[in-house]
This record gives structure tokens, C-alpha cells and sequence, in this order.
């Protein structure tokens, strides 16, 4: 095999080689790479720039600002703009013309933040719509990216409908309006539910013109609130009252309906300037009075459940939307005041008698104490006048006591049947309430329902002998227990009591009676008919001092009418005597001497 031969050119211009002159069409190598590098762009360290999009990966997007090498940014910083694509235009920061690794340094995430400022105040001037990523969750509402600014959005500026799930917005990118801005905090506010809801104001005058009262639309359950349920009529919202939802009782409108339930509903009424719209569901169906039996009557039983209670009485269903009042005078025969709670309670399944029916006025009252027998009925029988029986202490007034004989019979003993002789002033100081009294009946009113009944008639009346062991001008031994300002309450014993004036309190020696003395005193006056013994202490000592006087003139009046006669005496015998009767004349002196010495 012949061998290859490789020959040298021998006219090769080494000179022009290692200068490059042949390269660069006979210029220099300096000439030409000075000439190069003023096709390429004058870019500082710090500058912001605008580049060119120029290929996009899942980890960086590569960026030509027109530099010898082009920029290479982490994806991260485009998560705001998911359409971002080969091409577009988008604002760098040169970090540094050459790092490390001698590459093109760019930021667009700090040429966004040196400029975000005066963009987003920008955009509230000029009501721009703007777009942002949603990095999280926030109290209140979640945090989003706005030309790099942590701007946040409030839960009910999210949508027009409330969010029930504020996790599915998270890593999106959505379009907003910013609403608020604090220039000293810096704080910026934006809504993406203001983007919205100037194309559904324009749809609800659409809607609102066209609505009529008893239309039927279908709607969506948007909201459930305590009180009733808001629909979505497609651009407009109305409000299912929760009284418009059923006939019968609804304690919460989720035991009617579900969120996002697709029903049909009824314009009750609407106002148009407000865009109120008041909806019902419940009059979408015949009123359940209208299917009431049409042979239900006054007095007929029929069962049903407690669905309300009040103090006073109980409402019970006996159909869907069909309610009857029992009132608490109608639960039991008793006439105590007491509250119907302590006769039934919510959930109650009840039988009852029609008392009253009003099928146009849907109203309806029943009874249950009707479904036990009247215990006044046979009063006379049972419990006839004299009677005697055992009661049990309901009540006290100031003029008597209210017992209960049994369940619906109740009687008054009035305070002056309680004792025949103990002066009671009020029932309290007596007996006391729930105690057992034995009663004897004395009257029996059946139209108010109410027997008077009395204690003391238990026994016999002990006035009789009392009269006369304390008649008139007896003395009895007693001793004070009270003092009032006309006088002084006496005990005399047995429960017996006297009431002795101020004035006959007074001593012998002057001074008064008071409390817890005892003494003498003597019964002035005796009422049967009223109960009262007047005593009197004074009256006792003036009547022996007149007494004693009495008997002192009596005694003086018997010597003067003594001397009288005397005298009278010796004047009959003086006018016998004759005036020569010298001697005659002296007896006669001597006798009156002596009569006058006896007198004195």
C-alpha cells in the first residue's frame, strides 16, 4: 500500500494566522471584538431591564436582555403568570453580569418588588384589573402575590357566594382588583369578587325586571342561616324565611334543606330599588288545614306532638302544619297557678279533646284534663256541708288559708274559723304551708268552684261557758303579753284573752301596767257575739276606795240623823214647861248639855 504524503503549503502566511488578519477580512482581533461589543446591550450591575422570554423549562426560564449570554431565572418567580410564554416581554434585575460561574446573574423577582409600589398604586388610580398568585391561608382570608407584594385578600372578597373551602384558591393564579391601600403600613388590600359584581349587577336588573309576584323559579341553596335560606336565582339572591319553608314547625332550616340544593321556590314579594326578593317553598303546597278531616269536631280526641312550650301552655301537632293551643288551665282540674312545663315537654306525644275549632282561622285549642273525670262533678255527694275530711296547705292570704281537699278541689278557711278562742292575725302563726289541716265543710259554691271550709268547727264553741266564768264584774288573775298604743292584750289562760284600755292600766299608786306584769283585773264588758273580754286594773282599787266612803258618809249621814232626833226629842219636853218652873229649867239645861257631849 503506497503511504500518503502530506506536504506543507508552502505558501502559508504564518504571519497572518497568528494575528488573525485573514479572519477578520485584514482588521486586527481588537478592532473587530471593540466593534462586537457594541452590538450588545449597556447593561449595569442593579439595573432593571426588559428581556425576552427565550425558552421555558419546570426549573428555569431563560431570558435575553441582549447581553453576550443570556439570563437564566428560577420558574418560581413566574408562579403569578401561568401563561407565561416564549417571547414575552418581562422586567429583569441584573444581580450581576457575570457570577461565579462567569453567567448573566437576573432577577425578575426583584425587578417586580423595586417597581411593585408604584404599580399597585398605579392600578387603584387607574381601577386596573391586575393579576396575583394566592401563596396561603390566612386568618380572615388568604395572602396573595401582587407585583411581589404580600397584598391580602378578605374571605368575603374571594367570590360573591360565601367560601366554604378557602383551600381550593391556594397556588392559583386569579385575576383582582386592589381596593385599599395603607401608604404607611403599606398594606395592600385587593378583590376579586369586585371583578364580578359589576356583571352581575347588570344581570340582576335583567332579572329583577322581569320578576313577577306568585312566579316559580328554580334556584340553588347558596347559604343556610338560623333564621332562613338564601338561593341563588342565577345572578340574583333571594331569601326563603324559615316560617316560608314548611306548614309545620321547622327548628332550623337544615332539617328542610342542603347547600347547593336545586329546588323550586315562589316570589312571595320583591323590591325592586332594595333587590330584595322574599321567596317561600311552603306555598308551593296545599295548606295542611285545608286537608284537616272535614268530620273533625268539638269534643272529638285526637293525638298529637309537643313541638313548643310556653308558660303557658303547650302547642301540639296533630298534623303536618296543624297546631293546637293547650292552655295550662286545660292540663289539670287544679286551679293553682303553675307553669305547663311541669306538666309536659317538647317531644311529648299527647292525646287531647278538641275544645275549640276555627277552620278560617286555622285555630284550634284543646284540653287534657277533660280525659279524667270532673272531680266537681257530684261535689254534694262526696263532700257534702258538715262534712269532715283532711286538706293540704296551699296558700296564705291575710284573711285566711287556701287548701286543696284533692286534685281540682280547693277551699278557703278564712283567718276567724281557724280558732275559737286564739286571736290570730295571720294564718302563718297558725299552720304552714304543705302541712295537713283537718276541715269541716261549711258552704260549697259549684259556679266558682270554691268550698268554704272552717278548723275551730271541729270543736264546740267554748264561748258558752266562757261567758260564764267571765261575766261582768268578775276578777281574774292576767298577765300582759302585748302593748299597743290604745292598751294592753291580757292572758287570762286556756287561749283566753282580754284587751284592758290605756286608762284602766293605771295603779293604786299611780304608776302603769306593763309588759309581763301580772295583776288583777276585773271584766268590765263580755261580747259573745265579737269574741272580747274588757278588762280593767284601776277599776278595782277605785271601787273599794268608793266603797269606803260610801260607807263613811253612810255612817256620818246615821250619827247626824241620831243627834236630830234628840233634839227633837227635848224640844217636845221643853214646850211641857212652865216658866215658874225654876227647877224644870235647870234639868233641861243639864240634858242638852249632856246630849251635845254625846254627838261630838
Amino acid at each position: 500500500m503506497e503511504e500518503n504524503k502530506i506536504v506543507a503549503n508552502e505558501n502559508f502566511d504564518w504571519n497572518s494566522f497568528e494575528n488573525d488578519l485573514d479572519l477578520y477580512g485584514g482588521q486586527n482581533k481588537e478592532t473587530v471584538a471593540e466593534a462586537y461589543d457594541k452590538t450588545l446591550s449597556n447593561i449595569a450591575t442593579g439595573e432593571v431591564v426588559e428581556g425576552t422570554v427565550t425558552e421555558i423549562n419546570k426549573r428555569e426560564v431563560t431570558v435575553n436582555i441582549g447581553y453576550k449570554s443570556e439570563g437564566m431565572i428560577p420558574a418560581t418567580e413566574f408562579r403569578y403568570n401561568p401563561d407565561l410564554a416564549v417571547g414575552d416581554k418581562v422586567e429583569v434585575y441584573v444581580d450581576s453580569v457575570e457570577d461565579k460561574s462567569g453567567a448573566l446573574a437576573l432577577s425578575h423577582k426583584k425587578a417586580r418588588q423595586l417597581k411593585s409600589w408604584d404599580r399597585v398604586n398605579e392600578a387603584l388610580n387607574n381601577d386596573e384589573i391586575i393579576k396575583g398568585y394566592v401563596k396561603c391561608r390566612t386568618k380572615g382570608g388568604m395572602i396573595v402575590d401582587v407585583f411581589g407584594i404580600e397584598a391580602f385578600l378578605p374571605g368575603s372578597q374571594i367570590d360573591v357566594k360565601p367560601i366554604r373551602d378557602y383551600d381550593i384558591y391556594v397556588d392559583k393564579t386569579m385575576e383582582f382588583k386592589v381596593v385599599k391601600i395603607n401608604q404607611e403600613f403599606r398594606n395592600v388590600v385587593v378583590s376579586h369578587k369586585a371583578l364580578i359584581e359589576a356583571e352581575l349587577e347588570a344581570q340582576k336588573q335583567v332579572i329583577m325586571s322581569k320578576l313577577e309576584k306568585g312566579q316559580i323559579l328554580e334556584g340553588t341553596v347558596k347559604n343556610i342561616t338560623n333564621y332562613g335560606v338564601f338561593i341563588d336565582l342565577g345572578g340574583v339572591d333571594g331569601l326563603i324565611h324559615i316560617t316560608d319553608l314548611s306548614w309545620g314547625r321547622v327548628n332550623h332550616p337544615e332539617e328542610i334543606v342542603q347547600l347547593d340544593q336545586k329546588l323550586n321556590v315562589v316570589i312571595i314579594d320583591f323590591d325592586e330599588q332594595k333587590k330584595r326578593i322574599a321567596l317561600g317553598l311552603k306555598q308551593l303546597t296545599p295548606h295542611p288545614w285545608e286537608a284537616l278531616d272535614a268530620d273533625l269536631k268539638v269534643g272529638d280526641k285526637v293525638k298529637g306532638k309537643v313541638v313548643v312550650m310556653a308558660d303557658y301552655g303547650a302547642f301540639v301537632e296533630i298534623a303536618s302544619g296543624v297546631e293546637g293551643l293547650i292552655h295550662v288551665s286545660e292540663m289539670s282540674w287544679s286551679q293553682h297557678l303553675r307553669s305547663a312545663q311541669e306538666f309536659l315537654k317538647v317531644g311529648d306525644e299527647v292525646e287531647a279533646v278538641i275544645l275549640t275549632l276555627d277552620r278560617e282561622e286555622r285555630k284550634m285549642s284543646l284540653g287534657i284534663k277533660q280525659l279524667t273525670p270532673d272531680p266537681w262533678e257530684g261535689i254534694d255527694t262526696r263532700y257534702p256541708v258538715g262534712a269532715k275530711c283532711n286538706a293540704k296547705v296551699r296558700n296564705f292570704t291575710n284573711f285566711g288559708v287556701f287548701v286543696e281537699i284533692e286534685e281540682g278541689i280547693d277551699g278557703l278557711i278564712h283567718i276567724s274559723d281557724l280558732s275559737w278562742t286564739k286571736k290570730v292575725k295571720h294564718p302563718s302563726e297558725f299552720t304552714q304551708i304543705g302541712a295537713e289541716i283537718e276541715v269541716v265543710v261549711l258552704e260549697i259554691d259549684k259556679e266558682n268552684r270554691r268550698l268554704s271550709l272552717g278548723h275551730k268547727q271541729l270543736e264546740e264553741n267554748p264561748w258558752n261557758e266562757i261567758e260564764s266564768k267571765y261575766s261582768t264584774d268578775t276578777i281574774h288573775s292576767g298577765t300582759i303579753t302585748e302593748m299597743t298604743d290604745k292598751g294592753a292584750v291580757v292572758s287570762l289562760g286556756d287561749n283566753i284573752t282580754g284587751f284592758a284600755p290605756a286608762k284602766h292600766l293605771v295603779k293604786e299608786d299611780g304608776t302603769t301596767l306593763k309588759q309581763g306584769d301580772t295583776a288583777d283585773f276585773k271584766v268590765i264588758e263580755f261580747s259573745k257575739a265579737t269574741k272580747r273580754i274588757t278588762l280593767s286594773h284601776t277599776r278595782i282599787f277605785e271601787e273599794v276606795k268608793r266603797a269606803e266612803y260610801a260607807a263613811e258618809k253612810a255612817e256620818k249621814r246615821a250619827s247626824a240623823e241620831a243627834t236630830k232626833s234628840s233634839v227633837k226629842k227635848i224640844n217636845a219636853s221643853i214646850e211641857k214647861t212652865t216658866l215658874g218652873d225654876i227647877a224644870g229649867l235647870a234639868e233641861l239645861k243639864a240634858a242638852m248639855e249632856d246630849a251635845s257631849k254625846n254627838n261630838k
